[in-house]
């Protein structure tokens, strides 16, 4: 077949037959070349017809693939690569041109000389603070051993590389497309020039510059005017910016006084000032700093600045108290801390800075800060200490009198504003804020978390009942907690004063803070579940570990962090982030807030329940004498929840009104060492219990600004709020009379017998004193039926 042929056999839909005869074909008797005709009339026509089918197939995707093979060769990826690549050369090339050092950043270092200004929620005038420390010294003032601190927390290759981290510069400009915020990465070099010619905003476009100016310094200026520029611009915390103030700030000493040990803590110190400070800081910011500290020396001593020997002998140097700054006095402090923290955490948020960063951009940076702290709810309760607390401590008559810290918050629930907040006795003389530190155990505080838990996750007792108000439970002391299988999980608390209860119910459990209860009340509903309910009110559980121990309210928690907690309880389950912050102006720009009022995170039935069962602590349990019997109670409903912690080394009353939450802690801390002591005995007490002094503090400040015609709607038929309690006399010989099903709520006309069941001890209470003698016979297990009534025992004050 000739090419013509074989063209117009391909136009009838026809294809070329492969050469050669086929297996039963016609031979060609003219003895011509051997052909095979593939097909009829009929199916060229088919063929035709199969051909645009094809076609149309392939506009639709049916050769999609190999059009994609067409689009995307590897000459053409290659091509597009190289481009890519000239292209971005080209324009960092004239981005380089371009982009010149500039004299310094005159709008930065003017804004370093102007104060902040804080104000009230109402605008008056609450603080102003920001006269800036600073002294440049010459580098040559510095001892070597000191420099090379700063370069080995820092920067290890400052000496050689050329001025930038490009790894680390490409992931800070991804991250800041991404929005995902700053993740380190910059040298000293950039570091400087961020400090001296920039700003702290996380941009592409400063990041760029950022990148182009640290070149050219590094290309005009020695290692060394880099190194000493760097750390003269850096700030260090206490109002330091430059080494020579925060030597003087933090050791009292000249920069070239400083020896290796404490240049390596103040190297330390610039990943996050306020975090690291050894006098603020938490305990888990102490290990932080001691961490880093170390990373610092160890680099010494890997690049050869630091002999081996003389590192190991090294002990952490911890730094003297802060110097009073103008500004601060008394409870301004506090606020003033708080507010900065909480606007340091919305720049990391909004505009992915580093804490260090953070802290620069707000720290003196001439922002006008309004708080939410009403002036005179703060004043209220500023007298409300003073009147039921520190004017009853006398050091000198008792030496642990000098030993109680106190702190609180107030916060309104509908809103999460903080409206006061008390931080110490003095910022001046005690620079931990008591509000905010998280190193003292909430104690019993923490029940009605573990009762949350349980309403939320309908959980049940190991009798297969529902965990409700009326439960019941053995409240005998130092009863072993089983897991679901019967098994001992090894934990077995006693309860306040060792006193035993028998068979209670919920309720009484709670307004008597009976610890066995809700030991096994946390196993039954599984402590996973109890920490995870725990972190969505708003603990801190990062670290915290789920078990049986941690129904004792044992991790650590603030004032601050039990007020969310309760306020959220407050407001029906939905969440609630206590914010100090109203409004923040920086050059007429002002910070967007975060909503403190978040999503439900609990169901509104559990958290009314909680609400409910926390009324009947305060009107017949261990908060009965110091609130609900309180002359300046006007009415006012009120739930809440006493603690005391072991060794009597915090004491707490954290509740609420309809339109308030307040949380009082008192601590007992070293007035010299700061380690948690014993507060037995202070204030004349035998002991300070939550039902003393804290509950105390609580009404005189509540009663005096909350409404009295408020009242809880709760959704519940559960507790003390939507069930009359009272409190049995029991008599002297209980009966062995069976339980009946449900305890009854209305209160008898007459004193009624104790009815327990057969196997349940019999456990004799006088109507003044509780028993603390334990049972004759200790119980099998957990009794299976509802009682009519349940021994309790008078106020402990727990």
């Amino acid at each position: 077949m000739g090419r013509a042929e074989e063209r117009r056999a391909r136009q009838r839909g026809g294809r070329r037959a492969a050469p050669g005869r086929s297996s039963g074909s016609p031979s060609n008797t003219a003895g011509g070349p051997s052909t095979t005709v593939i097909g009829t009339p009929s199916d060229a026509v088919g063929g035709r017809a199969a051909a645009r089918r094809a076609a149309k197939s392939a506009g639709k995707g049916g050769n999609g693939k190999g059009r994609i093979r067409r689009l995307f060769t590897w000459k053409k990826m290659l091509g597009t690569f190289l481009g890519v690549c000239l292209l971005g050369i080209g324009s960092f090339i004239a981005l380089y041109l371009y982009v010149d050092i500039p004299e310094n950043n005159a709008a930065a270092q003017a804004a370093l000389r102007q104060s902040n200004v804080y104000k009230y929620s109402d605008g008056a005038p609450l603080a102003r603070a920001g006269e800036v420390n600073r002294e440049i010294v010459d580098l040559s003032k510095v001892p070597k051993k000191v420099q090379y601190t700063f370069v080995a927390a820092e920067n290890k290759s400052f000496y050689n590389d050329n001025g930038i981290d490009l790894k680390g510069t490409a992931r800070g400009l991804l991250n800041t497309v991404m929005g995902k915020g700053a993740q380190g990465g910059s040298t000293i070099t950039q570091q400087y020039v961020k400090n001296y010619y920039l700003s702290q905003e996380q941009t592409v476009s400063r990041k760029l510059r950022e990148m182009v100016i640290s070149l050219k310094v590094d290309r005009q200026m020695s290692k060394d005017d880099i190194l000493a520029g760097y750390i003269n611009t850096s700030y260090y915390g206490r109002n330091a910016y430059g080494i020579q103030a925060a030597a003087q700030a933090y050791y009292r000493v000249d920069a070239e006084k400083l020896n290796v040990r404490q240049g390596a803590y103040l190297a330390a110190l610039l990943q996050a000032p306020s975090q690291y400070d050894w006098a603020v800081a938490s305990e888990t910011g102490k290990k932080l700093v001691t961490a880093r500290w170390n990373y610092v020396l160890d680099n010494m001593v890997e690049e050869g600045w630091l002999d081996k020997s003389e590192r190991q002998g090294m002990k952490f140097p911890e730094p003297k108290e802060p110097k009073p700054v103008a500004g601060r006095e008394g409870q301004k402090g506090y606020l003033i801390d708080l507010a900065n923290r909480q606007l340091e955490d919305q720049l990391m948020k909004q505009q992915g800075l580093t804490r260090s960063q953070a802290e620069a951009a707000v720290v003196d940076q001439g922002w006008t800060i309004t708080l939410n702290i009403d002036k005179k709810k703060q004043a209220a309760l500023e007298e409300a200490v003073k009147a039921q607390l520190t004017s009853k401590l006398d050091k000198k008559k008792r030496p642990v009198d000098a030993k109680v810290q106190a702190g609180a918050v107030s916060v309104d629930p509908k809103t999460g504003k903080v409206v006061a907040l008390y931080g110490g006795v003095d910022y001046f003389d005690h620079f931990t804020s008591n509000a905010t530190r998280t190193d003292y155990q909430p104690a019993s505080t923490f029940k009605p978390v573990i009762l949350a838990a349980a309403l939320e996750e309908n959980a049940r007792t190991r009798s297969g009942k529902p965990i409700t108000a009326n439960a019941i439970y053995d409240g005998t002391s130092k009863r072993p907690v089983v897991d679901s299988n019967g098994n001992k999980v090894g934990f077995a608390p006693e309860n306040e004063d060792d006193g035993n209860y028998g068979p209670i119910t919920v309720q009484t459990a709670m307004n008597k803070s009976v610890n066995s209860v809700f030991a096994q009340m946390g196993v039954d509903v599984g402590m996973e579940n109890v920490m995870d309910v725990a972190a969505k009110l708003g603990m801190d559980t990062t670290n915290e570990q789920a078990v049986p121990a941690q129904t004792l309210g044992t991790m650590g928690a603030s004032p601050l962090q039990m007020a969310g907690v309760y306020a959220t309880l407050d407001n029906h389950g939905k969440k609630v982030t206590p914010s100090i912050l109203k409004a923040a102006e920086h050059n007429s720009s002002r910070v967007d807030l975060p909503n403190p009022i978040g999503e439900e995170v609990i169901s509104r039935e559990a958290a009314d329940s909680v609400t409910s069962v926390l009324t009947g602590v305060v009107d017949d349990g261990t908060a009965q004498r110091a609130v609900a019997n309180n002359p300046k109670r006007d009415g006012q409903k009120v739930a809440g929840k006493t603690g005391t912690s072991d060794d009597n080394k915090s004491a707490w009353f954290t509740g609420y009104t309809p339109d308030l939450v307040t949380s009082v802690g008192l601590f007992g801390e070293d007035e010299k060492t700061h380690a948690q002591t014993k507060m037995y005995g202070a204030g004349g007490e035998d002991r300070v219990n939550g039902g003393g002094f804290p509950a105390q503090i609580w009404a005189a400040y509540m009663f005096g600004v909350t409404k009295p015609d408020a009242r809880f709607e709760l959704e519940t038929d559960q507790g003390a709020a939507v069930q009359p309690t009272w409190t049995p006399t029991p008599t002297q010989e209980p009966t062995t009379q069976e339980p009946t099903e449900e305890p009854t709520t209305q209160k008898p006309t007459e004193t009624p017998t104790t009815q327990e069941p057969t196997e349940t001890p019999t456990t004799q209470e006088p109507t003044q004193e509780p028993t603390t003698e334990p049972p004759t016979t200790a119980p099998t297990g957990e009794p299976t039926d509802d009682i009519t009534l349940d021994p309790v025992r008078p106020d402990d004050g727990q």
